[in-house]
């Protein structure tokens, strides 16, 4: 595999070099990754019908990227410049995007704070640098293919001010032991929750999504908004623009409480749940463990889900059966 090897400065940045992993040099001063300053972003490489390989909004990617870099006190730097080297980079090292649709090339451009020097300060020098790995289903699932989901009240992923919005490591790390201990209770995820009204954030590290009759007896997909405890998902961003052009959906970005789940559940007007991401394109949800119940989302027993449809057009648009401005061909 080859690596982009990027020395980034305060104050400006050096073009990129494209060297082979084995004789990649480092900077002194990265031989002293700092502990505490790091962040990343998740894109894919998607090897099409017509054996053309393509990218999936990675504009958004770095102008997010950039923004969790302001917010960590690391450099900015030129998201354009780098889509031209991961793409030069994918040229490269093409065969390894699976001539598959069950799989694609995960990849991870990474910025790290150096310091030869321990202590939370801001830092001098940073290093970029992108990693790829072909990959393939993310998260078990049931037999019926949909995620049962744990919500534990007790345990929060994010809190106002902080960084729940941006891609960094340290939003990573602490739910290990939460997903963990849902494992062991026989669930796949956790969704998080927020506040004492058990608002809905995020599912595993992937946006909620959820599909209900309305008051007004319409269809309605709704996802809560970005108030800061969220990440701007690209899939999130792209599935509300897509739907949002379908007549016979109403769409919504609005927040939503477990009572207000348990109470459509019960009127019979929950249809699906599903996270939404990058990893695992959609994933529906069938069970929630919620305050020692078990609740039953009507998920897989919808005759036409919604959810199904955004994933077919998703994966239409990145293997190319479709032509779409969503997807950038690298040539």
């Amino acid at each position: 595999m080859l690596k982009i090897n990027y020395q980034v400065q305060l104050g400006g940045w050096q073009k990129p070099d494209i060297i082979p992993f084995e004789n990649l040099s480092i900077h002194p001063a990265a031989k002293a990754l700092h502990y505490a300053i790091q962040l990343f972003e998740g894109m894919k490489a998607y090897r099409g019908v017509d054996d053309k390989i393509r990218l999936f909004r990675p504009d958004l990617n770095m102008r997010r990227m950039n923004l969790a870099a302001h917010r960590s006190g690391l450099p900015i730097f030129n998201g354009e410049e780098l889509i031209k080297c991961m793409k030069r980079l994918i040229q490269i090292d093409q065969e390894w995007v699976p001539h598959s649709e069950s799989s694609t090339l995960y990849i991870r451009p990474t910025l790290i704070a150096t310091e030869a020097t321990f202590g939370v300060m801001a830092p001098e020098s940073a290093l970029l640098f992108v990693v790829l790995s072909p990959v393939s289903a993310y998260y078990k699932t049931s037999t019926d293919g949909a995620v049962s989901i744990f919500a534990d009240p007790n345990v929060v992923r994010a809190f106002p001010g902080g960084v729940g919005n941006r891609k960094v490591g340290s939003n990573y790390g602490p739910t290990i032991e939460a997903t963990t201990r849902a494992a062991q209770l026989g669930h796949h995820q956790v969704l998080w929750l927020f506040g004492p009204d058990h608002q809905l954030t995020e599912v595993g590290a992937m946006n909620i999504f959820t599909v209900y009759i309305n008051e007004n007896g319409d269809k309605q997909l709704s996802t809560p908004p970005l108030n800061g405890l969220i990440l701007p998902g690209i899939t999130r961003r792209s599935i509300l623009e897509l739907a949002s052009q379908w007549e016979d959906l109403v769409v919504k970005e609005e927040t939503i409480t477990m009572d207000r789940v348990i109470t459509l559940n019960k009127q019979g007007r929950l249809l699906e749940m599903f996270g939404a991401g990058t990893a695992a394109v959609i994933s529906p949800v069938s069970r929630i463990g919620f305050l020692e119940n078990n609740i039953h989302i009507p998920t897989m027993q919808q005759a036409q889900p919604v959810f199904q449809r955004l994933k077919d057009t998703l994966l239409a648009i990145q293997y190319g059966h479709i032509d779409h401005p969503y997807s950038v061909i690298i040539s």
